[in-house]
């Protein structure tokens, strides 16, 4: 039995031997097609690839990712590779090449970090590590234009970590210069932020929040990373960004929608006039005004005071006008100064029920008083409600305050009509 344990152990080592010396000829040779191929890369794709394949299955090896030599030889293959596609995509003036290998850059740069922690003092770890981070930056830039947002992200952090690595060996880096550095985090955040990958993008977003970083894309993905689970510290990332900010109308309307869902009203009014100073010509703006005034009216009839409420009816009524001024087809503020009128005649049918109990003459006479001053708000309505109708025939809630005003005007007749539509359109929408 130990005999047989002994065979079994030099078999197993020589086994392990074999498969490294086999791994290493692999590496050696996939390496030399890379290098060889990538002089035509269109025309030697999948060789190539197939090469590049090779490589990859035979550096999970234990022994291959302790060998300096082979990991340098795939860093540089890697990096030929990436050179010879970029400079095919630069130079492609029909637009139309397709990058067929785009982690070369990315591979190349991992199999350098790899030899640098086995020995950071080799000049060639040094001038790969100097190429791999010009080359990711590029394969970066690459992907952020066609939208590939997760190889852009990839690239371009990898491309800042290629600069910590070379600092951390005592080597300069091009992204020491100016603000180059600062601008590979803005774009990795931007980068892994598009793609929705919000746990990647806010390490670099913070860095650049603590770097006192001012763009205004910082702070507004801060606010919106961080809103659902620290409505506070949210709240700080966008004030903040507010105040090195001031001009940009992104925050402001980001500002104006936490406000909003809040439904903190009075705050807003002045978010919004800001707004409509910034963009006068921006249609939204005023309807949303409109809408807050038409809210705070309705808050303050229920409150019972009734002078407020006439006031903010009237700046309600005042900004939908200059909507339909603008844009005399708009349907949101045709629609809305109908509503406001509507709501308004709606007030007074609790007050109408109550005086029809009163038979007095006084009391006949109030209910008289009242229900013509109802009628009257519900007249003023209809002609907003018809324009409405014309603008969007298909809208439900117009042809149900259109039924509801005939009916209550006596026009049987037209609101039979609206109610035939309302059907109509109940059938087509089954």
């Amino acid at each position: 039995m130990k005999n047989l344990f002994l065979l079994l152990f030099a078999m197993t080592f020589a086994s392990g031997t074999l498969i490294g010396q086999d791994a290493s000829k692999i590496i050696k040779s996939a390496t030399k097609n890379i290098s060889k191929y990538s002089s035509d890369v269109i025309a030697n794709s999948n060789d190539i690839l197939n090469s590049m394949a090779e490589i990859k299955k035979a550096m999970k090896k234990e022994e291959v990712k302790s060998d300096i030599k082979a990991l340098i030889s795939v860093g540089e293959a890697f990096n030929k590779l990436a050179d010879a596609e970029f400079k095919s995509k630069t130079l492609d003036v029909t637009g139309q090449y397709k990058i067929i290998a785009p982690n070369a850059a990315y591979d190349a740069y991992k199999a350098f970090e790899a030899a640098a922690k086995i020995d950071d003092n080799k000049k060639d770890i040094f001038y790969g590590l100097t190429d791999s981070e010009n080359l990711l930056n590029n394969f970066a830039i690459f992907a952020y234009q066609e939208q590939d947002y997760a190889n852009s992200f990839k690239n371009f952090a990898a491309s800042i970590d290629a600069h910590d690595l070379l600092k951390s060996m005592g080597k300069e880096s091009r992204l020491q210069e100016g603000d180059l550095l600062k601008d590979q985090y803005f774009f990795a955040s931007v980068s892994a932020y598009y793609n929705e990958d919000y746990d990647a993008a806010k390490p670099y977003l913070m860095k650049l929040y603590n770097d006192q970083a001012t763009d205004a894309f910082i702070y507004d993905a801060l606010y919106n990373i961080t809103i659902e689970s620290d409505e506070a510290k949210a709240m700080q990332y966008l004030e903040k960004g507010r105040e090195l900010n001031p001009d940009d109308t992104g925050l402001l309307f980001t500002e104006i929608n936490h406000y909003l869902k809040k439904g903190e009203l009075n705050i807003l009014i002045d978010k919004l006039k800001m707004a409509i100073e910034k963009e006068p010509d921006n249609i939204s703006v005023y309807n949303t005004l409109g809408s807050v005034y038409d809210q705070l009216q309705q808050k303050a009839y229920q409150e019972g005071d009734v002078e407020k409420a006439n006031e903010y009816f009237d700046n309600a009524y005042s900004y939908y006008s200059q909507v339909t001024t603008k844009d005399p087809d708009n349907f949101d503020a045709t629609y809305s100064m109908g509503a406001l009128y509507y709501n308004k005649a709606a007030s007074y049918v609790e007050k109408l029920n109550e005086l029809a109990a009163d038979l007095t003459p006084a009391g006949m006479k109030a209910y008289d008083k009242t229900k013509s001053e109802m009628d009257g708000l519900f007249r003023q309505a209809l002609p907003y409600f018809e324009k409405a109708d014309s603008i969007n025939g298909q809208d439900r809630n117009t042809l149900i305050a259109l039924k509801e005003i005939y009916a209550r005007l006596n026009n049987l007749e037209k609101s039979e009509s609206y109610k035939m539509r309302l059907e109509e359109i109940g059938i087509t929408n089954q």
